[in-house]
């Protein structure tokens, strides 16, 4: 083995690890988890309006064509695919940093860093 070959394999190696010290999926975890929280918060307001516009029987509810329960179920369905679309980003990193962390495994081994 030449000397510019464990050269260039520590330099992938500081280069893998500097890419993994940052974990880009767990943001957009983070992101689906808040996705999440509104979701519900969005459904169940949707929900609300709807039994307010439908079924509710007091005599002063809400008459027309119920436009804030759209809004709020359109907004409920923004934020769902938000959240699904967070979901499914994070998954893909998971998998692209589960492989990056093997081959830093592998470029350790052949570095002789891990005993």
């Amino acid at each position: 083995m030449t000397e510019a070959a464990p050269e260039g394999l520590r330099a992938a190696h500081d280069a893998l690890a500097a890419r993994l010290a940052v974990r880009r999926s767990i943001d957009h975890v983070r992101q689906g988890a808040y996705g999440i929280l509104f979701s519900i918060i969005g459904i169940g307001l949707t929900a609300k309006l709807a039994y307010d516009r439908w079924w509710s029987v007091r005599p002063g509810r809400i008459q027309g064509r119920g436009v804030y329960l759209y809004l709020a179920a359109a907004a409920a369905i923004l934020v769902l695919l938000f959240t699904i679309r967070a979901f499914l980003r994070a998954r893909r990193l998971m998998a692209q940093e589960r492989a990056d962390f093997e081959e830093l495994r592998a470029l350790r081994a052949r570095l002789g860093l891990d005993p």
